[in-house]
């Protein structure tokens, strides 16, 4: 199945390379391309892109109001959204996946990164192993919020809807573990793990892991570390 792919940018250049490389790839085409977030929402709506591919910072409708656009418009619940930002230390990239995105990465990528980032999203996963994202992501949370400062969006009863295995898994996602890795580190199945996983998003109105993690920060589930 082929990934269509948009590509929301206020750099001419760096769309036209972007398109090269994701048209390079059998299994990916770009379906579109646009100059601010207002349109790559509209684009996303027309022609039904599965991953976005999108900057934080443009003028007029910027990535972090257009992700948020994205992720609460019940037409767009198949889009995935990964954040493009220049500086991977970013306040804004928490306030992003708060609003849905499914993680985020740096301009500076390699192409190789690029396309498997692109991969990842439009399989429902998450750009958050990195070391530096998670602890971005506990950097800020264990402040109260991101740029406007306002406490976590989670209560902590939220989680009273989880079982015991669930908050188990909960954490270990939150560290940054794939399926497999929380599978072989409980001694379970990783078909076991994805249903566990599932079910804490259904249970928590995530749209997927880098959710998922937000809301153990948020709730207190998990405290940053140092």
């Amino acid at each position: 199945m082929t990934i269509k792919v948009l590509l929301a940018d206020d750099q001419a250049l760096l769309r036209s390379a972007f398109r090269v490389l994701v048209d390079s790839e059998p299994d990916m085409e770009v379906v579109g391309e646009a100059s601010d977030g207002a349109e790559a929402v509209e684009i996303a709506r027309e022609r039904g892109a599965d991953v976005v591919l999108m900057d934080i910072r443009m003028p007029g409708t910027d990535g972090l109001a257009a992700t948020r656009m994205i992720t609460q418009d019940p037409r767009l619940e198949d889009v995935r959204v990964v954040m493009l930002t220049t500086f991977e230390v970013d306040e804004y990239v928490v306030e992003s996946l708060r609003a849905g995105a499914s993680g985020f990465l740096g301009k500076g990528a390699e192409p190789d990164e690029l396309l498997a980032a692109i991969r990842i999203a439009a399989a429902g996963e998450a750009l958050l192993s990195p070391v530096a994202t998670k602890g971005l992501i506990a950097k800020f949370l264990a402040q109260g919020g991101g740029r406007d400062g306002e406490s976590g969006a989670y209560d902590a009863a939220r989680l009273d809807a989880l079982t015991g295995r669930e908050r188990e898994v909960l954490v270990q996602v939150a560290g940054g573990l794939s399926n497999d890795e929380i599978a072989a580190r409980l001694e379970v199945s990783p078909l076991t793990v994805k249903t566990h996983v599932n079910r804490a998003m259904a249970k928590l109105g995530a749209r997927d892991r880098a959710q998922l993690v937000v809301i153990s920060y948020e709730t207190g589930l998990v405290r940053p570390r140092g």
